[in-house]
């Protein structure tokens, strides 16, 4: 999300003489503007909620998918960019709605790219993303 610096006009310097006008006058479309430019719906961007963490061994990929089966969820990892796609389907009446939802995340570089696993429940997809031996801590001993 974008930040927005926003400062409302003097209205009392622009209405005429004898007529004071509210400066709070048009403040909820200007916030409905304001939110519909962010990204706040996930339908109308595409995308969800992802968190990336990492700890000493591995990097981690949370992403929250309610609604999509573990089927319907593709995950692939290239150039250092972890993509998840995942297609979530509702019923409407008679018929059958489907949205396509993905995310690119970057991941370190020292990802070992053959022993990625994920796993998913309740909704949360959770990828491990191991990291090589050489990005590894290591202790030495002082001689």
């Amino acid at each position: 999300m974008r930040l927005v610096h926003y400062t409302y006009p003097n209205y009392r310097a622009m209405a005429p003489a004898g007529i004071v006008r509210s400066p709070w006058n048009g403040l909820d479309e200007e916030i409905s503007r304001l939110l519909a430019s962010s990204s706040c719906g996930v339908a109308e961007t595409g995308g969800f909620p992802v968190q990336l963490r990492e700890d000493l061994t591995n990097a981690y990929v949370r992403a929250e998918l309610p609604g999509v089966r573990r089927e319907d969820i593709n995950i692939e990892l290239a150039d250092s960019t972890l993509t998840i796609t995942a297609t979530r389907k509702q019923k409407h009446g008679d018929g059958e709605e489907s949205f396509t939802l993905n995310r690119a995340v970057a991941v370190p570089d020292t990802v070992q790219a053959d022993k990625v696993t994920a796993a998913y429940e309740n909704g949360v997809l959770t990828v491990t993303l191991p990291k090589s031996e050489a990005a590894k801590p290591r202790k030495i001993t002082v001689a």
